[in-house]
C-alpha cells in the first residue's frame, strides 16, 4: 500500500508504495485512513531523528476495514477516530480513566506494539508505528481500545482534528486545569493545540483569554475564536496585556502549548498568587525550567503541571467534543488552513515549521 515513510530523518518523507501491513491481531483493528493532521509531534520525531524507519501521522481519522477477535464495540465499515494513547483498559490507571498512566497506551513513544512488533514493515524491515498510529498510510492497525465510533454524518475531514491539537488543547483547559467560569486565561502558542486551548477556555467560561504568537493571522484567528485580547511574543508586551487584563492581579491559568524553551517559566510569572501552569507543548528534552524561589513558589501556592494528550479518556472526551462541535460550540473548520494529497506531506511539513496556518490536514485516501 502506498505511505509516506520516514526512511532517513535527514531526507524528506518518501511516498513508497510497497508498505506491507499485518492483518489485526485479537483486540486490534485495521483502519483505512482518510484524513490525517500534520501535528508538530510528527516534525519533532523528524528532527529529533531517533524514530525511524516510521510512518507518522497520529491525528487521524478514517473507516474500519478489519477487525480482530474479540472486538465487538465498531464493526466493518463504521466511521472512526483514532487516538494516539490506546489504554489497555484493566491498570490501574485506567480504573482512573487516566490513559497516560497505561503501560500500553506509553508504548506510544516507541512506535511499536509493547512486545516491540509492529504492524508495518517494509522490504523485510520493521517500521515504526509513529506515536502509535501512523496515519500517513493507507491503512494502518492499532488497538481497538485507540479507536472510536463516529456517526455517519461527521466528516472524518474534521474529526481528524479532534485524535491530537483538540483533544490536547481542549483537554488541557477542561480536564488537567478544570478552569472555571470566569477565570482568566494565558495561552501561549497559537498554533493546533493552543487555537484549541483558546476554545477550551472560551468553552470553559474564562471571562478575559490573552492569547500571544507571533503571527499576526494567528492572533487573529484566536480572535476570532475565542480571545479576548491577542499580543505578539515579546515578553513587556505580553506581560502588559496580562496586568491590564487582570488589574495587576496575574492570570489565574497560563497554558505554554508552543514548546518553546523559557515559556514555561513566563509562564509561572503571568500567573498571580495561587495561579495554575500548565505545560502542553514539548521542547526538547535537555530544556530544564527555573520556577524561580522555591520559598516564594511555595508561599504564593502556584502550581505547575504537565498535561499528555489533555488527559483525554477516548470514550468520555471524544464524544463529548464531537457533540460541542454538532452544537458549534467548537469551530474545527476554521482551524484547517491547508489541505494536501498524501504526495504532499512533505510541503505540510514546510509550512508547519514556517508557521504558516493553524493546520494542514492530510488526505491519504485518493480522491473518489
Amino acid at each position: 500500500m502506498r505511505a509516506a515513510l520516514l526512511s532517513d530523518p535527514s531526507s524528506p518523507l518518501e511516498l513508497v508504495g510497497d508498505l506491507e501491513l499485518s492483518d489485526p491481531r485479537p483486540g486490534e483493528v485495521c483502519v483505512a485512513v482518510s484524513h490525517s493532521g500534520i501535528c508538530h509531534s510528527d516534525l519533532t520525531i523528524i528532527e529529533g531523528g531517533y524514530l525511524f524507519p516510521a510512518v507518522l501521522g497520529h491525528e487521524a481519522a478514517g473507516v474500519v476495514v478489519g477487525v480482530g477477535d474479540g472486538v465487538d464495540h465498531v464493526s466493518v465499515g463504521d466511521k472512526v477516530m483514532v487516538t494516539p494513547l490506546a489504554p489497555c483498559g484493566h491498570c490501574d490507571g485506567c480504573a482512573r480513566q487516566q490513559a497516560s498512566r497505561c503501560t500500553q497506551a506509553m508504548s506510544f513513544v516507541a512506535g511499536t506494539r509493547p512486545d516491540a512488533s509492529s504492524p508495518f514493515s517494509h522490504r523485510g524491515r520493521l517500521v515504526h508505528r509513529g506515536l502509535g498510529v501512523g496515519a500517513f498510510a493507507e491503512r494502518t492497525v492499532v488497538p481497538a481500545s485507540g479507536v472510536v465510533r463516529l456517526d455517519d454524518d461527521v466528516p472524518l475531514e474534521v474529526a481528524c482534528l479532534i485524535g491530537c491539537a483538540v483533544q490536547t488543547g481542549v483537554g488541557a483547559v477542561l480536564n488537567t486545569a478544570s478552569v472555571e467560569r470566569g477565570a482568566t486565561v494565558v495561552v501561549t502558542g497559537l498554533g493546533g493545540v493552543g487555537i484549541s486551548a483558546v476554545q477550551g477556555a472560551r468553552i470553559a467560561g474564562a471571562s478575559r483569554i490573552v492569547a500571544s504568537d507571533p503571527v499576526e493571522s494567528r492572533r487573529q484567528a484566536a480572535l476570532r475564536l475565542g480571545a479576548t485580547d491577542a499580543v505578539g511574543a515579546d515578553p513587556a508586551e505580553l506581560k502588559a496585556a496580562v496586568a491590564d487584563a487582570t488589574g495587576g492581579r496575574g492570570a489565574d491559568y497560563a497554558f505554554e502549548t508552543a514548546g518553546v524553551p523559557g515559556l514555561v517559566s513566563l509562564g509561572l510569572e503571568l500567573t498571580g498568587a495561587g495561579g495554575t501552569t500548565v505545560v502542553v507543548g514539548a521542547p526538547s528534552p535537555e530544556h530544564t525550567t527555573d520556577i524561580g524561589s522555591t520559598t516564594l513558589f511555595m508561599i504564593q501556592q502556584k502550581r505547575l503541571l504537565g498535561s499528555l494528550l489533555g488527559d483525554s479518556w477516548p470514550g468520555r472526551d471524544i464524544p463529548l467534543l464531537v457533540g460541542l462541535w454538532q452544537r458549534g460550540e467548537l469551530d474545527l473548520e476554521s482551524m484547517i488552513s491547508h489541505r494536501v494529497p498524501l504526495e504532499g506531506v512533505n510541503e505540510g511539513f514546510d509550512r508547519l515549521r514556517n508557521a504558516q496556518g493553524l493546520r494542514t490536514v492530510v488526505q491519504v485516501a485518493p480522491a473518489k
